[in-house]
């Protein structure tokens, strides 16, 4: 038997399987953006229908927000954090007085913020000259008035100075907006003059109207001191101005009376919180449920835009499809491709629209004199939402994509 002298032959050798391809961060951004290269128009149109409804959004909330801020001026400006304190009666019906360190006692107190006060002197009256006769008073009361009452009610001297450490210790006086015009004294100056308690008293100063406290309009006011060494002012305060914060003002209100005199804390009146700041917070609240409606709308349509131009995108780039799946894109990187061509079209509409909307804001808020007043959360968050809104927009569009074959997307050319 013959035996063969040929070489068994070799085992060729396992070539190693091609791996897949992988698209890097950067590789996904140049393929997701192939669709906004080739189709600028459409691009430009679906991001400037995101830009819209995004800028719209930042200004409503922008301009809402800026409004808001005006008002909260507008109404802080009237007294919501303000109180008073005065006496009451006694429990037989007698007028009570408040102490003399009732100022002191309630400074104490944390959430207050600033206090001063007034002390009405009874028995002295206001006239323009010695010859005026004693019944023609005007009805202008003489008040003892501290030196930082102006800063506590938000009084503004019109004409002259307020009452500072030396006028107050002195014949000097300062009148309300009323007293000043029943008295006929136009402005402040030595030769200014007039008779408080059978003396004469240099007016050095003339309020506008106080809105806060409207019975400073009709009263002449000079220095503690001067009040005690001149007119024989018991030192006694009659009205008590306090301000507080706003998030504490009930629970202050609730020990004003106590803390003021503590031996009798039911002889004590103590003013209720102001109406405007029930206003201002039912404002607050109105302002924030019309923001997150009007937020949650122009998403919305953005998210719409965004998933009718990828659907279309994905209808007429079929054959597109096809090829890459023949040289061999998987389907995650089609769908990959579709999504990140659905965020960056979200993102550009977002940034544009952000940019939009804050310079509106910011026009809007100038010409009406407002503080401009963009929210950080309207910003981040109208940008992170179109991402989002994006995403959840062009994932339908991707997966339709990637589920097309590549004989059946060719054959659609």
């Amino acid at each position: 038997m013959a035996v063969s002298t040929r070489p068994a032959p070799r085992p060729e050798a396992r070539r190693p399987k091609p791996s897949a391809s992988r698209l890097r961060p950067r590789d996904v951004a140049r393929v997701g953006a192939v669709g906004l290269r080739t189709r600028p128009l459409r691009a430009f149109l679906s991001a400037l229908g995101i830009a819209i409804g995004i800028s719209a959004m930042v200004a409503v909330v922008g301009i809402s927000s800026s409004s808001g801020a005006e008002l909260d001026r507008t109404l802080s400006a009237l007294g919501t954090n303000l109180l008073t304190v005065g006496p009451g009666q006694t429990i037989l019906g007698e007028a009570a007085k408040l102490p003399t360190d009732a100022e002191a006692m309630i400074e104490r107190l944390p959430p207050v913020k600033a206090v001063s006060a007034v002390g009405k002197v009874p028995d002295a009256k206001v006239y323009r000259s010695e010859e005026i006769p004693e019944a023609q008073t005007g009805g202008i009361s003489v008040l003892a008035a501290r030196e930082d009452l102006p800063a506590t009610v938000g009084a503004t001297v019109r004409g002259g100075t307020w009452l500072n450490g030396l006028t107050a210790r002195y014949p000097a006086v300062v009148l309300g907006a009323s007293a000043a015009e029943r008295l006929g004294v136009s402005g402040a100056g030595p030769d200014a003059q007039v008779v408080v308690g059978g003396r004469r008293f240099t007016v050095v100063g003339v309020l506008a109207p106080v809105p806060l406290a409207p019975e400073l309009d009709r009263a002449a006011l000079v220095g503690w001191p001067a009040a005690e060494s001149e007119l024989a002012f018991d030192g006694h305060p009659t009205t008590i101005y306090t301000r507080s914060d706003e998030a504490r003002l009930e629970s202050v209100r609730a020990v004003l009376g106590a803390t003021a005199n503590p031996e009798a804390p039911n002889e004590v009146e103590v003013s209720r919180p102001s109406d405007a700041l029930a206003a201002k917070q039912a404002t607050s609240q109105a302002f924030n449920g019309l923001l997150l409606g009007l937020g949650a709308v122009a998403l919305l349509v953005g998210g719409v835009g965004v998933a009718n131009t990828m659907v279309i995108s994905v209808l007429e780039r079929r054959p597109e499809i096809g090829l890459r799946r023949a040289l061999g894109a998987t389907r995650a990187q089609i769908r990959t491709q579709f999504l990140a061509e659905s965020l960056l079209l979200s993102a550009l509409g977002g940034a544009g629209g952000l940019v939009l909307g804050i310079g509106v804001t910011l026009g809007y808020a100038v010409y009406r004199g407002w503080p401009a007043v963009v929210p950080a959360w309207a910003t981040a968050g109208g940008l992170c939402a179109t991402l989002v809104i994006g995403a959840a927009a062009g994932l339908y569009p991707a997966v339709r994509a990637s589920r097309l074959s590549p004989t059946e997307a060719l054959a659609s050319r």
